[in-house]
């Protein structure tokens, strides 16, 4: 983490000038949480699928959509908290006002469980692939845009417009998320 941060603001001091480096510093933070959403999406479903755990769940009255409610939950859990704990240290390296931190703050909040729902959605349709893994960035960027760009865009904004409709988009996400990941296990059987 500390390597990482480092090189962010050593790149982001060449890229930038001082004064536009506050400013972009919410889209960084957005592009680092959208990827640290994707690292675990070869792990989250498909070794369970292939070693029968929801075959076993199912034999035991545990619906795929429980199982996939818990996988979300596991999932966010997984990156989001620790995402918002790194908030603070990088809003002091990226220079950000304090102003500038809380609408981060919020709109990565509202962001992260939609992050989260895409992220299995797309673990669970690429379960069954064989090198699926490949694929998992190229189905969720387009999906998992808008929420970045409305987060991010809400850092430039004095309403809250941005971070509501962030908030929103995931909430409809979790709703949807654990209904198609269960869909999709059942269909590769």
């Amino acid at each position: 983490m500390r390597a990482f941060a480092t090189l962010l603001r050593r790149d982001l001091a060449i890229l930038l000038p001082g004064g536009s480096r506050g400013s972009a510093g919410g889209g960084v933070l957005w592009i680092a949480t959208l990827l640290a959403s994707i690292l675990p999406l070869d792990r989250l479903v498909a070794a369970d699928r292939e070693a029968g755990v929801f075959d076993q769940l199912r034999l035991r009255g545990v619906s795929e959509e429980v199982a996939m409610t818990a996988r979300l939950l596991a999932h966010w859990l997984s990156f989001g908290p620790l995402i918002l704990i790194a908030t603070l240290p990088a809003a002091a390296l990226l220079s950000l006002t304090g102003d500038t931190f809380w609408r981060l703050f919020v709109s990565l909040l509202a962001g992260t469980p939609g992050l989260a729902a895409i992220g299995l959605i797309t673990s669970a349709l690429l379960a069954s692939l064989r090198g699926g893994t490949a694929l998992a960035g190229l189905m969720l960027a387009p999906v998992a845009v808008p929420l970045v760009i409305f987060g991010a865009g809400h850092l430039a904004r004095d309403d809250i417009s941005g971070a509501l409709f962030a908030a929103a988009f995931s909430l409809v996400l979790c709703a949807i998320a654990p209904f198609a990941a269960a869909a999709a296990i059942r269909a590769a059987r």
